[in-house]
């Protein structure tokens, strides 16, 4: 029995690795072809995290006066999640940031990608943080 505990010890996980992923066909390097961003796999605290920072509390139309409401902003959470996981390019690279005019990560990954590339991009994401078709479509519908 105490020999299949070793298996859930930290130094004995198999480490998830970094997945790479063509987020648009417009950043190209010297060759002309499109240069992969890496994405790599957060944890479910880090992910309970970004859930959390974007819960936001409503008031209830028709409510009681005053009666509020927790809701979910599901693009703020993509853009986050994506932000966090995306290895390279550096989003926190100031003089990336510069370039677009904006001064965060989530900012920059909204302004770097069309709707279409952050779409799939962050679809991506949360395929290699485990996240099944289930979850993106409730993504998805939550932005409804």
């Amino acid at each position: 029995m105490a020999e299949n505990l070793t298996a859930f010890l930290a130094q004995n996980a198999i480490k998830v690795e970094n997945e790479k992923f063509v987020a648009s066909e417009r950043f190209v390097g010297k060759d002309g072809k499109p240069i992969a961003w890496e994405i790599c796999c957060i944890t479910a605290a880090e992910n309970a995290e970004l859930r959390k920072q974007c819960m936001r509390q409503e008031l209830v139309a028709g409510g009681r006066r005053g009666q509020k409401a927790a809701t979910f902003d599901a693009n703020k959470y993509q853009a986050m999640v994506g932000a966090r996981c995306t290895v390279f390019p550096n989003l926190n690279d100031a003089e990336l940031q510069d370039s677009y005019g904006v001064k965060s990560a989530e900012e920059l990954l909204g302004v770097m990608l069309k709707p279409g590339e952050f779409e799939d991009y962050t679809a991506k994401v949360l395929e290699v943080n485990g996240f099944t078709e289930d979850i993106r479509d409730a993504v998805d519908e939550a932005k409804n």
